[in-house]
């Protein structure tokens, strides 16, 4: 039995039965038809159902058919006219992520521990005159007099979900790059950069890679140029005995928090975010592994 979400329409051979926008369908038989419309449910089909009626489903996904078809159009132009052979020289990048346009700037998400009724801290992601991110707010330490929480006081900004067309989820591919490339001007304060990870199996999904973005403060930018192999894995917040290098190639978000325990106001002014390739960075990993028990790692 397979499981999945289908996302527009799909076409199962001896039933003549068409599903649009995001109802879950289960499929019962192997000669399944789809055409680039399906994709697998990672939690295996188990959500609630959509309280949308057949009929509105049909109409918002031919609504919606006319601009993905475009946007798939333009996937195979770019599939087939694309060199598969890929030269990268020495301190070439490529920008992820290039801020001066406020649609790009507000399809990032902004949480703070306020949102989870954990504390008090506000955060904002505007875009500013000078045509770039600034991320800014109130860093609160005030703990809630619930019983629950101990610690508080953070901050976060994610980068939005990868679509390929017809809402397909996809990875950003940063195998070819060294080092990750931020140009941004702070208050001095350090802030995480976090990486997370697309895994296959459940217990994997918390899995997340981790650096300090250390800030100079002051008027001027500064360009963090950080390497790829300085990022170590946690899972639920809590560092790994057992690190692996990160794969590139399966990356899915990109989160920037401050939460280093000082209250006060804090802004991060960003200008972009980027991938570099240093041929002279022969670093494949900047931490020792530990031979450990399997029954005891990841818990």
């Amino acid at each position: 039995m397979a499981q999945g979400v289908c996302r527009y329409a799909s076409i199962m051979n001896g039933a003549r039965q068409v599903l649009f926008h995001h109802r879950i369908h289960k499929v019962f038989k192997q000669h399944l038809v789809c055409i680039s419309v399906w994709e697998k449910d990672k939690k295996g089909g188990n959500r609630k159902p959509y309280p949308v009626s057949h009929i509105e489903m049909i109409k918002d996904g031919l609504k919606m058919m006319g601009p993905e078809m475009k946007k798939f159009g333009d996937e195979m132009k770019h599939k087939f006219r694309a060199d598969p052979f890929v030269n990268i020289n020495d301190g070439d990048y490529e920008y992820i992520w290039k801020f001066n346009d406020r649609k790009r700037v507000e399809e990032w998400i902004v949480s703070s521990d306020h949102d989870n009724n954990e504390g008090q801290s506000k955060a904002n992601l505007t875009f500013s005159t000078n045509n770039t991110a600034l991320f800014h707010g109130y860093l609160s330490q005030q703990v809630p007099k619930d019983g629950v929480v101990k610690r508080t006081g953070y901050c976060n900004i994610r980068s939005p979900t990868k679509f390929l067309s017809f809402k397909r989820e996809d990875n950003h591919d940063w195998s070819c790059f060294t080092h990750l490339l931020m140009r941004v001007r702070g208050d001095g304060r350090p802030y995480m950069v976090t990486i997370s990870m697309d895994r296959f199996f459940d217990i994997n999904w918390f899995d997340q890679y981790h650096y300090t973005l250390f800030t100079r403060g002051g008027p001027y930018w500064q360009i963090a140029k950080i390497p790829f192999s300085k990022f170590y894995v946690t899972s639920k917040g809590r560092i790994q005995d057992k690190q692996e290098p990160i794969q590139l190639e399966r990356i899915t978000h990109l989160s920037i928090t401050i939460g280093d325990g000082n209250e006060g106001p804090f802004y991060l002014e960003i200008d972009y975010i980027a991938c570099m390739f240093d041929e002279n960075h022969k670093e494949a990993f900047a931490y020792e592994s530990y031979v450990t028990d399997p029954a005891h790692v990841n818990t």
